[in-house]
């Protein structure tokens, strides 16, 4: 038998896991099967890989030199895989752009389209920002429109290039007739708001935690969180059933308002990512130009939004 890719996986699977059964669920495999190509895999390389016990598998000495071959070997196909897929688009022509929900990737978009009509626009879009930094460092994607919570990291921060686009106060989405809104107030303390059922959106980095930290810091935990699409969210607030969170680009809805949380407690930083040895990067200064000046645009519509009775901006 011939050492494959995916024997090397399957070794450093069980190595991972430290027990068959977890690592036969890790690889989306049935236990007996996992068994037989485990079996398979040391009858080719001459040996036990594993020693197995009450406690899991430990690798035997054998199993220790394989090992640590495939967490070299590994991560450097996976490499080599990217840096070709990069290198093969190298004649691509247009934009290949990755972001999550938000109007600052339609803006892009749309001034990508005006400036430049004839070359090719397509998007990917998805609620995780580690997904599309992970299209990006692929090179499945030019660039990621994503987005983090103050000053956290990025995704993929060793092997993307970031560059802030802006950042926004985090505001409160409120139906029309709430008494908060009713007041006309600028702004809105967070800890007047301890009684309310909350709507978001979801995502893959540390806003939760922050805003449960925020939460904490003036006094309350939310008793009930709604994680939904942006729809959800604004259809939630506009029946009363929560109040929203939103950034300062919110494009507003019918029946909703929206105020600045006092004291800015919660900062959304808007990121644009591209990797720093592909054709894209020799382009991302003007697509960085035009992201703040998408960011600028929409910003100028919420506002707008908040003139008018029923829509706000957020």
């Amino acid at each position: 038998m011939d050492l494959e890719l995916r024997h090397l996986k399957i070794i450093r699977a069980v190595a991972d896991a430290g027990s068959l059964t977890r690592a036969a669920t890790a690889l989306g495999l049935a236990q007996p099967a996992l068994s037989a190509q485990l079996k398979r895999i040391e009858r080719g390389l001459g040996g036990a890989l594993f020693v197995r016990g009450r406690e899991g598998v430990r690798a035997t000495a054998l199993g220790e030199l394989v090992l640590d071959r495939a967490r070299v070997v590994l991560p450097a196909v996976c490499e080599l895989q990217e840096e070709a897929q990069r290198f093969a688009r190298q004649g691509a022509e247009g934009y290949r752009l990755g972001g999550t929900h938000g109007p600052l990737l339609g803006g892009l978009v749309d001034r990508l389209a005006r400036e430049e009509p004839g070359v090719p626009v397509t998007t990917y879009t998805s609620w995780s920002e580690t997904e599309i930094a992970a299209g990006v460092a692929a090179g499945r994607l030019d660039f990621a429109m994503v987005g983090v919570c103050g000053e956290s990291a990025p995704p993929e921060p060793g092997r993307l290039a970031w560059m802030e686009v802006a950042r926004d106060a985090v505001h409160v989405m409120l139906a029309e007739d709430h008494p908060l809104a009713l007041a006309r107030r600028g702004e809105v303390e967070l800890a007047e708001l301890a009684a309310e059922a909350w709507a978001d959106v979801p995502g893959d980095g540390c806003f939760g935690d922050c805003f449960a930290a925020a939460c904490v810091r003036a006094g309350f935990t939310p008793a009930c969180v709604y994680e939904a699409d942006t729809a959800s969210c604004v259809h939630l607030v506009q029946v009363g059933r929560a109040v929203g969170l939103c950034r300062a680009t919110f494009p507003g809805a019918a029946g909703v308002v929206t105020r600045p949380l006092a004291g800015v407690p919660l900062v959304w930083r808007h990121l644009l990512g591209w990797h720093p040895a592909a054709r894209a990067a020799a382009c991302a200064p003007a697509v960085l130009a035009h992201a703040r000046a998408a960011h600028a645009e929409a910003l100028a519509r919420a506002a707008g939004s908040r003139l008018r009775p029923g829509l706000v901006g957020g």
